[in-house]
């Protein structure tokens, strides 16, 4: 290809001259230059840039070298953002800038000028830069001597309103040559026959305290070399033959050419406030070695706070221990002398042929029997080891189906108003557990109110966030209350603290025991829910039971105030008694023959079960939960099973083995009766599993 007339040789020859031209005064410059150019990085867009030249000056006032090529995020990974930032404005803008800026790859400040490269297409932008470290450096240096000089005058200032200053000078460096006041001499202590004009250094220096004077010569010929002001504290000797303390303030100046020339400055007295300052040092050491200490001494006091609280805790405990055992004796010993007395009463009137009046006696135990075993219930119920029944439960129907009982209950005198809310969830509790809680607190509220009132029982559903959970003492989930309000007499703070506690009451000695809210309480936390109590003086209580709601539907109960018929036993009919306490199971057997049963007798599981694993017909087993024998009922009934897959079982229970046989979840076939028991109930549970 023929070249065009316009780049001949001699053309192509002034380009290459022209160029390198450019280039010498490229390399020539003192300041930094380079060329940047934008591009696309993985920060997002313009978010990086690559160096694409650079002159030898960029080394120089950076001392970074071979810097084309690289880009911005591997030259400076900490600050890129900022650098990215400040180009990219300048790219987008067109606008230069100029700025100072630490250049942190670089270790000091750089002076910045910055344009952009036309076209802008190209996304480029030129930046000019140079060393400014020295100058920053000197800068701060002049203005931490003018901060130090505003803080002489000022210490002057204040000097002079005190009347602190003892004494000036004026040295002249180059000839040695100190000219003081009368009050400089008098407070160095010269003699006067030295004058005050034309001294030296070392007789200035002579006067001061000797563990003093290496460091007020360093520290004045710092001041020299350094120029600017100068503030020291020293001891002298005063005319009186003492060492006082004074602080030198002065300040040196220099020539052009750098050379000290004088120092002129002030004496104050800052005797009294060394001994301030002393007395600060004593202060602040005696606080170091309290501090030292001060931790043992905390973990000591904590030690004895921690013993102290745990001596308050057992005192409290045994006195809650001395309550509930002096409450059971007392109200025990009542039911036992009434018991006890009966019988001894029976054995008299039986002796004496007098069978008509055994009856009356025979009435009068069986009723303080009765009333001990709805003792020792609400005991359990308080301490959670009730054996429950739970079923699921409509709450509205079981409120509903007491109203007219407790009206009875509480008298014309006091109005009873239900309100159910519609759609009450299910609840799965012991029925008859929560309507004897239910009654409890209406003849509490009854009781709150002496003169009448009203008694609201209501239902609702609850939802339970976190925060009501933990307000409640619950888990958090969804929840069905039952609450009663009265308008009685309300409690004070006090007794509400108090109202769960077992045997506390607010009634007269004999009018009541105590164990009405604790044995709801137990009720409520063994079902999975929670009691609470609001209360007003003078405006009434409510008290709410929280019961945790049952996925499921709440069928009704038939055998619910229907009563019981009790029949005799089929033809052959046999029922295997498994208990080890003689009496109970003597008394079990004798029960079960008066209605036309065959009774076989174990008294430990593991005879129980060799029994269930023979031939011998068993229609149903009667067990005891705790055995003795290696198995308890539950599992000996499960093994009998294993051979008698449709045998029917009754456990009879007189603590709380309630997780033993299935927290009230049995299975077909398998029911719990709690001991003491009546013996017409006994009879019907028997005669009810045999025939179903």
């Amino acid at each position: 290809m023929t070249q065009p007339a316009d780049f001949d040789a001699e053309h192509i020859t002034a380009l290459k001259r022209s160029e390198e031209r450019l280039r010498a005064l490229f390399e020539a410059l003192e300041d930094g230059f380079c060329i940047i150019e934008f591009f696309d990085g993985p920060h997002g867009p313009l978010s990086d840039y690559v160096h694409v030249e650079a002159n030898s000056g960029y080394e120089r006032q950076s001392g970074i070298s071979n810097v084309v090529g690289m880009t911005l995020r591997e030259l400076e990974p900490d600050d890129a953002e900022g650098w990215a930032d400040l180009y990219g404005i300048v790219l987008r803008t067109g606008e230069p800038i100029r700025f100072e800026r630490y250049f942190l790859a670089a270790g000091r400040h750089i002076e910045v000028s910055a344009a952009r490269v036309e076209p802008a297409s190209r996304r480029q932008v030129s930046v000019l830069f140079r060393d400014i470290e020295a100058r920053r450096r000197a800068q701060d240096a002049l203005r931490a001597s003018e901060a130090l000089a505003r803080e002489n005058i000022k210490r002057v200032q204040l000097a002079l309103s005190a009347g602190a200053i003892i004494g000036t000078w004026f040295w002249d460096i180059p000839q040695d040559r100190f000219t003081v006041d009368e009050a400089f001499a008098q407070s160095f202590g010269l003699d006067p026959s030295l004058g005050r004009e034309g001294l030296s250094l070392n007789q200035i220096v002579a006067t001061v305290h000797p563990d003093d004077q290496a460091g007020l010569a360093a520290a004045m010929q710092e001041a020299i070399r350094r120029g600017g002001s100068y503030a020291h504290q020293y001891r002298v000797m005063r005319a009186d033959g003492r060492y006082y303390w004074i602080e030198a303030n002065g300040s040196v100046e220099h020539g052009p050419d750098g050379t000290p020339l004088s120092f002129p400055g002030v004496l104050l007295d800052i005797e009294q406030r060394r001994a301030i300052e002393q007395e600060r040092d004593r202060a602040a050491a005696a606080l170091r070695a309290l501090n030292e200490t001060l931790e043992q001494r905390v973990a000591e006091r904590t030690e004895e706070l921690m013993k102290a609280e745990e001596q308050l805790r057992q005192a409290q405990k045994m006195e809650a221990v001395g309550q509930l055992t002096g409450g059971l004796a007392h109200d025990f010993n009542n039911l036992l002398a009434g018991i006890s007395g009966a019988i001894e009463m029976v054995g008299t009137r039986l002796k004496q042929g007098r069978i008509a009046d055994v009856d009356k006696y025979l009435v009068a135990a069986q009723g303080a029997t009765r009333r001990a075993a709805a003792l020792t219930h609400r005991l359990l119920a308080f301490s959670r080891r009730q054996t429950l029944d739970p079923r699921p439960t409509n709450v509205n129907m079981l409120v509903n189906g007491m109203t007219d009982l407790i009206q009875r209950t509480v008298g014309p005198a006091i109005r009873v108003e239900t309100v159910g809310a519609a759609g009450l969830w299910p609840t799965l509790v012991d029925a008859s557990q929560l309507e004897n809680a239910l009654l409890n607190l209406c003849i509490n509220a009854r009781d709150a109110m002496p003169e009448g009132g009203r008694i609201t029982i209501e239902t609702a559903n609850k939802w339970l966030d976190r925060a009501g959970a933990r307000t409640h003492d619950v888990p958090e989930g969804q929840y069905l209350s039952l609450c009663v309000t009265d308008t009685g007499t309300g409690m004070t703070p006090d007794v509400i603290v108090k109202a769960f506690d077992p045997f506390f009451t607010t009634k007269p000695i004999g009018q009541g025991t105590g164990l009405g809210l604790s044995m709801i309480y137990g009720f409520a936390k063994q079902s999975g829910g929670q009691v609470r109590i609001y209360s007003e003086v003078g405006q009434g209580t409510t008290v709410c039971i929280y019961l945790p709601r049952h996925y499921g539907d709440a069928g009704e109960d038939a055998s619910q105030g229907v009563e019981v018929k009790v029949s005799g036993a089929g033809s052959g009919e046999t029922v295997l008694v498994v208990d080890d306490e003689p009496s109970v199971r003597m008394l079990i057997t004798d029960i079960l023959e008066d209605l036309g049963y065959t009774v076989i007798e174990a008294a430990d599981s593991a005879s129980g079960l060799r029994v269930l694993q023979s031939d011998v017909r068993i229609d149903l087993l009667v067990s005891d939960v705790g055995l003795p024998g290696g198995m308890n009922g539950r599992q000996m009934a499960d093994a009998g099973r294993q051979v008698r897959p449709d045998l029917k079982v009754l456990f009879i229970t007189g603590y709380a083995e309630n997780s033993v046989i299935g927290n009230g979840h049995l299975e077909p076939g398998m029911q719990v009766l709690t001991k003491p028991f009546v013996v017409e109930t006994l009879a019907a549970r028997v005669r009810d599993l045999v025939e179903n």
